[in-house]
């Protein structure tokens, strides 16, 4: 249990330091050129982004922590666990390429490979921990929401 704990409170840290250090491309442009943007009406306002990424980043290094836990040497955590963490770049690299590079087009190419890298991530997830990959569905739901919102920030500019 002590054990699970630990690697809980290390792969929420690492969530965590992956989404504070992505803010950073985030910041460079969303009181700027993301104003001028024309946004859906179902774009929500700014401040809840903060709230919510943080706690998917703690749901997110919850399930990591527990699949970790299981054992590092069997197959199936190793692959689970380099599925979280392709998804966990991708997830760092939209903010770099929507805000960063002022990119909704490719933005949404990344979102898009973001959504099946989290759709792998939680089927092998689930052949670790059912609760794992359950932790993990609130994160589809919202990146499912984001490339929506992604999408039509592309067509409305």
């Amino acid at each position: 249990m002590k054990k699970k704990v630990v690697y809980i409170l290390i792969a929420v840290t690492v969530c965590l330091l992956i989404g504070f250090l992505s803010s950073f491309a985030t910041q460079s442009s969303v009181n700027d050129w993301y104003l001028t943007l024309n946004k859906p009406n179902f774009n929500p306002p700014n401040w809840i982004f903060a709230p919510v990424w943080t706690s998917l980043y703690i749901l997110m290094g919850i399930a990591a922590g527990i699949v970790w836990s299981k054992g590092f040497h069997h197959i199936w955590v190793k692959t689970a666990l380099y599925h979280f963490g392709f998804q966990l770049l991708f997830n760092a690299l939209w903010s770099i390429v929507f805000f960063g590079f002022k990119s909704p087009s490719w933005a949404l190419l990344v979102i898009l490979l973001l959504l099946t890298l989290i759709i792998l991530t939680i089927k092998w997830f689930k052949v670790v921990s059912k609760t794992a990959a359950f932790l993990l569905i609130p994160y589809l739901l919202w990146v499912l929401f984001a490339s929506l919102l992604n999408y039509k920030i592309w067509e409305l500019n």
